[in-house]
């Protein structure tokens, strides 16, 4: 009998290493809690699909249960929430279909991710305020602004899902209120938009995207506003009035402004009170401390995914950075340690790419000079405004870099872009050269393709690499 690995959480670091463990080492017993109903599925494409460019929920799944019980030998357990974990017995407590029951394990993963953060504010609980994290709750809101576009689930819908369908139905919203200037919040405030919406997006911060910088953050709000949205920057939101039970507005130091519902996501925080419960520790960010391999203070206990701290290669910290392609990453290099090949989860730079009002908008690394001081670094940056195909070549838009090196060792730390085309992309090469510890004149260097549709012969990125390395050379002044 072969090893039995037991998997909390069905997305995408729980199902990379149910997969990877299974296809490795085909001999262990692997078996995947999900307490929902969906599984391996793509959450980032919910503003999306909400606002309608994708057809059905369906599409943001990866991979059918069906297949991923009878093709990959997983014994998936969908609407099963583990309620317990004993280290010392090695067992899990499951709560099943058919009532509570323990399931032993050799190995664990605990791959529970995150929820979505509201504000600890007056009125939070009140009906009509929502976040947009789960499948169900996605489908609601769509089939209230698009019925025929989003049936009903044949499903029981889960708690949220059912609370926003039914705020919905009874109230015909006309005007929302978005809390959040960041990712999703600016993702999801665009989908109401695009469905006719009147939205008011909130931050207390002096911009939106705070950590993509100012000359990035101007030109977004500047695009936000024009296409109607209703910035309201600097504006700690101090409560949820509401009537009967109900949202009826935000309210700030500058008054109440009249919403009919509230979606609130100011982050995400690492679900971890199955492993704090269990005695697993916690790193200096709030979620679940691990080594290189993923492993928990519990050699048999790993953890991957939203719920555990990764290492930021410039700083070599611990951050919580709960983003897919980092969840999924991990997932497969605990499958693999696993099944007997020791594989590190790899570390992250901070490297995000989002649309914005038919912008493109990237950052990587650290760009910021106070927080680039604080990991001991000397920075100096550069900002240039440039084009994102040959001059002569129709179509061509403009596009901002600024990148910061630090000045003592020439090091590439970092870059913010955005435009209307090819920022998602681009950001990638600067990626690589930051996790390499490239230099700049190093990134200056990097034999880059070159065909007029794609670009100019200086690709924005060689171009502000070219500026910043003469600032570098030439000694100017640091920040």
């Amino acid at each position: 009998m072969g090893t039995t690995f037991v998997v909390v959480g069905g997305d995408a670091a729980g199902l990379s290493a149910a997969g990877k463990a299974k296809r490795d080492a085909p001999d262990t017993d692997v078996v995947v809690f999900e307490r929902g109903d969906w599984v391996s599925y793509g959450a980032c494409g919910l503003p999306y699909y909400v606002e309608g460019r994708i057809a059905a929920l369906s599409d943001l799944q990866v991979l059918e249960p069906r297949r991923i019980i009878e093709d990959r030998g997983i014994d998936l357990r969908r609407h099963h929430e583990v309620t317990a974990v004993d280290p010392d017995a090695r067992t899990v407590t499951v709560d099943g279909d058919d009532g509570e029951y323990e399931e032993s394990y050799d190995v664990l993963l605990l791959a529970t991710g995150g929820t979505a953060t509201v504000p600890d504010v007056p009125g939070a609980d009140l009906a009509g305020v929502f976040s947009i994290r789960s499948l169900e709750a996605g489908r609601a809101l769509k089939h209230y602004l698009a019925p025929h576009d989003a049936p009903p689930p044949r499903q029981t819908p889960t708690d949220e899902a059912t609370a926003l369908l039914e705020h919905f139905e009874d109230r015909d919203p006309r005007t929302v209120g978005v809390v959040g200037a960041n990712k999703i919040g600016i993702e999801l405030a665009e989908a109401f938009l695009g469905r006719g919406l009147q939205v008011h997006l909130f931050d207390e911060s002096a911009r939106v995207l705070p950590s993509f910088g100012a000359d990035v953050a101007g030109t977004v709000e500047e695009r936000l506003r024009e296409g109607g949205l209703e910035l309201h920057l600097e504006t700690a939101v101090q409560g949820f009035p509401g009537e009967d039970g109900r949202v009826a507005g935000v309210e700030t130091a500058d008054g109440v402004v009249p919403v009919d519902a509230v979606v609130a996501d100011v982050g995400v925080e690492p679900a971890v009170e199955l492993a704090t419960d269990a005695g697993i520790d916690l790193g200096p960010t709030g979620a679940i401390a691990t080594d290189e391999y993923g492993r928990t203070q519990d050699s048999r206990v790993y953890a991957a995914g939203d719920c555990a701290e990764k290492r930021h290669l410039l700083t070599g910290d611990p951050v919580h950075w709960p983003f897919a392609l980092a969840a999924n990453r991990a997932g497969r290099a605990v499958g693999r340690t696993i099944a007997g090949r020791p594989t590190p989860v790899g570390g992250v730079v901070g490297t995000l790419v989002m649309k914005a009002m038919g912008l493109q908008v990237a950052r990587t690394g650290i760009v910021d000079h106070e927080e680039a001081r604080g990991a001991g670094y000397d920075p100096v940056s550069a900002l240039v405004t440039t084009i994102t195909r040959a001059h002569y070549y129709p179509g061509w838009s403009r596009m901002v870099v600024h990148a910061t090196a630090d000045a003592e060792s020439g090091r590439l730390l970092g870059a913010n872009m955005v435009g209307e085309e090819g920022a998602a992309h681009r950001i990638n090469s600067v990626a690589a050269a930051v996790t390499a510890g490239m230099t700049v004149t190093d990134a200056g260097m990097l034999d880059f393709g070159y065909a007029p549709p794609f670009g100019p012969v200086w690709d924005p990125v060689l171009g502000v690499a070219k500026v910043l390395d003469e600032k570098l050379s030439t000694g100017a002044e640091s920040g």
